[in-house]
Parts: structure tokens; sequence; C-alpha cells
């Protein structure tokens, strides 16, 4: 098979880290390959801490799915979270050469190189620049404007910031896995391109993926992304709490969690009562469930509570605002029993679980179609989006090559044409290409920079 036929997505979290590998088929649907995972030890909440561990459990996870799938992994798109991410509203205008010509792809990508030359605070630098709606010449509510004509063209955009070194970290560690680095997503943004459909969007929804270092939320508004946020709570201190509230092991602590655990203290009798093997030689261990619920529901609580004081902040209790689909959980941690209950009791909103399994053919396997799997089946629709995109650059280039090869041969046949008239060809065709080459230097520099 060749390369270019499948892509990668890596999901870096911080209790597992998943490579999957896939393509497209016929259908538009994504068809896995292979999938490896294996257990994260070098990432704290979202962040790399420990350089040579991540590497280590990048490699098996990477192996594991190169074993299922028989292919060779080459580049990958990555997920990126972690509470140093932050995201701001900034709007940038153009004044355009000639308003007598229609708007193109080549304007919007100026407009929005603008932006990515914002001055930020020391040691971040911007992730994403996403735009939400355009103007043209003092037009408002445009989604689209290519095609129009106009002199002044401008736009909202979201941008996404994160922390320099974080970035890096991050490329570094794909680097010295032996591995390119396609592209860098953020995690919830990912995460809901696989679990949410076109209608919720539109209608208004909050993605809220519960992981175990983080918990991203992802608003959503008319089709257009309107708010992101990384909050620095998710499973993993759910399961520090029982751990220490039961003075028990942390691999004990997870068991009860994902098994007997509920959001939900009501539902648990005073008797019902599990019990755990001692530690060598110890006597075992009862523990009340009713109790352990009670650990579990009080953080949760908290955890859903900051994530509520962020929808309210993007607007949410103003009538335009309003997120008419609720919210959607997903990630690890939404597999929790009786959160669905839980998030509605204190929000107030429609709730569902959010599967991946929209966007995967039928006969995908049933593991990945778990909310456990979402960014990274997200990552892996990026990572499809991406080889799509540089397909397409790929194939104007070489038309556009065809085009002046063709141009050249009439040129020559013409003894008394001025060679000119083609060199002017040859810099158009030039600057065709310049937009790909213009990619691939900025990851090449992106890469250098993260040695």
């Amino acid at each position: 098979m060749e390369q270019t036929k499948y892509s990668v997505g890596l999901d870096i979290g911080t209790t597992k880290i998943v490579a999957i590998i896939g393509k497209e088929n016929e259908y538009g649907k994504i068809e896995i390959l292979g999938i490896g995972k294996s257990k994260s030890l070098g990432v704290h909440r979202g962040v790399v801490n420990n350089i040579t561990q991540t590497i280590k459990s990048i490699q098996q996870a990477v192996e594991e799915a190169e074993a299922n799938s028989g292919l060779k992994i080459g580049s990958v798109v990555v997920g990126i979270a972690g509470q140093h991410i932050r995201s701001l509203q900034h709007s940038d205008y153009i004044t355009r050469k000639d308003s007598e010509e229609v708007i193109n792809e080549e304007d919007l990508d100026i407009l929005i190189n603008q932006v990515h030359k914002l001055i930020m605070l020391p040691g971040e630098e911007i992730i994403h620049v996403l735009p939400q709606e355009y103007k043209v010449d003092g037009q408002g509510e445009i989604r689209e404007p290519i095609g129009m004509y106009g002199g002044r063209l401008e736009a909202n955009f979201h941008v996404v910031v994160g922390q320099v070194v974080s970035i890096k970290n991050v490329g570094r560690c794909i680097k010295s896995a032996g591995l390119d680095l396609g592209n860098i997503t953020l995690e919830p943004l990912a995460s809901s391109d696989a679990v949410l459909s076109q209608e919720e969007k539109e209608a208004g929804v909050a993605l809220i993926d519960i992981g175990g270092g983080t918990t991203d939320l992802a608003i959503f508004k008319d089709g257009i992304i309107r708010h992101t946020a990384v909050i620095p709570f998710g499973g993993g201190v759910i399961t520090e709490d029982i751990k220490e509230g039961c003075s028990i092991i942390e691999k004990q602590a997870e068991l009860l969690k994902t098994r007997f655990g509920s959001a939900w203290p009501g539902e648990n009798r005073d008797n019902e009562i599990v019990s755990i093997p001692g530690l060598r030689g110890r006597e075992p261990k009862e523990i009340s469930l009713k109790n352990l619920s009670k650990i579990i529901h009080a953080r949760v609580v908290e955890i859903i509570e900051q994530v509520y004081v962020e929808i309210k902040n993007y607007g949410h209790e103003e009538q335009k605002k309003k997120l008419i689909a609720g919210i959607v959980l997903t990630g690890g941690g939404s597999q929790l029993k009786h959160l669905k209950q839980l998030v509605e009791y204190i929000t107030g909103m429609d709730t569902r679980i959010g599967y991946p399994n929209e966007h995967l053919a039928g006969d995908s396997d049933e593991e990945v179609a778990s909310p456990l799997y979402a960014t990274a089946v997200g990552l892996l629709m990026n990572a499809i989006k991406n080889e799509k995109k540089l397909n397409s650059i790929k194939k104007k280039a070489q038309a556009s090559e065809g085009f002046v090869q063709a141009e050249q041969e009439e040129v020559e046949a013409f003894a008394g044409v001025e060679e000119d008239e083609f060199g002017s060809k040859n810099r158009m065709y030039k600057e065709r290409k310049s937009v790909f080459d213009k990619w691939s230097e900025k990851l090449k520099e992106f890469l250098d920079n993260a040695e």
C-alpha cells in the first residue's frame, strides 16, 4: 500500500497513548487498519513532563499499530491539550489590490497569516486560527467569501494559543520516536470532529471530553467554533481521591471506579460492600459502595461546575447564544455510571454520550467506537483531511507544471516570440506552487526548532 493511501492519528494522553491507522473508503467513511495503545508514563495533565518515558510509550503504541496493520507509520497528526492552552477572539482585515477580481483562497491565506503575526505573551505561540464570520466591504455575516467581489475583507477569528515549550516538547518526542509530525491539533477540536453532527454544531452544542488528566471543552453555534477551554482535572483526580479516601493502591482505585463507581450516591444502599484483597498477606479490605460514590460524586461535581462556568462565560444564558443541542460527553471519563444524569441535573441542559462511530466504516472494531477513542479517531480524520488537501495542492502544482511546459513548447515553436513571456508564465507557476512550499517550510522550521 502506498504511503499516501493511509493516515495516522496519535493521541498522547495522560493515561494512554493511542496510535490509529486508517484510510477513507469509497463511501467517505473511515476504515481502521490498525490500532496500538500503551500506558502513558511521561505525561501529566496533558503536558509532557518526562521526554524519555513519553518516547518509549509512543514507540510501543506505534509498534503495536504497525504489527496489527502490517503497515509502516511515517507521518502522524498529534493532539495537544493541557492547562497552558487558552483561546481569544480577534478581528482583522486586509485591503485587496483589485476589488474587480473575485476573492480567492490566497486572500484568505493572507488574512490568516496576518493573524499568525499577532504578538503573544512571552513563551506563547498560536496553534490555531479559526475563522468565524467574514465581512466584505462592510457586508457582514458571510460564511464563505470565496467568489465574491470586494476591496476590504475582514473576519472574526477564534485564536487558540499554547506554550511554545510544551508544543516543542511534543514535537521533540515525535521526532525522537522516529516519526514525522504532520500537524498539531487541539484535542477538543479533534474530539468534536469525531462525535458531533453538523446539525448539533448548527443548533449550538458544548462538547465535554473527560480524559485522564484534563477535561476539554469546545462550544459550537451556527456551525462555527465559539469557545474552547482546557480544565486541568480529569478521571485521574477521581482515582486519586478514591485511593486517598479508601487507603488503597492506585490500581485497585481505578478498578473500583470503573467496575463499581457511580456519580450518583443515592443509588447505592448502605449494606452494599465490596471486598478488596489486602497487600502481601494482610486482611482484605471492605469498602462501602455508598462511600465510594460519595467520593466520586464530590469530585465530578467540581469538574462539571468548572466546565459550566466556561459555558456561562461563552454566554449560553443569552437567548441568541443558547445551546439548543445541549451537552455531548465523550472521552474515557464519560463512561462513569450515572454521569449523564448528574450533568443534566447540574446544568439543566440535555446531555448525551458521544461515540465516534458515525464516521467509521460499518465493519469497524467495536472497541474503536468507544468514547475512549474519540480524540484518536478525530486526529485520524484530521490526518486524512490534511492528506487530501496536500494531494489536491500537488495535483494543482503538477497541472500548472504541465501547462507551463506546453506553453514553453509553444513559445519555442515561434522563433520571434520573446522569452520573457514564458518567464512571466514560469513565475506564475512558481507562485501557485508556493502555497505548498510555504506549508512544508513552516513545518520543517517548526521541527528543527523542536530539536
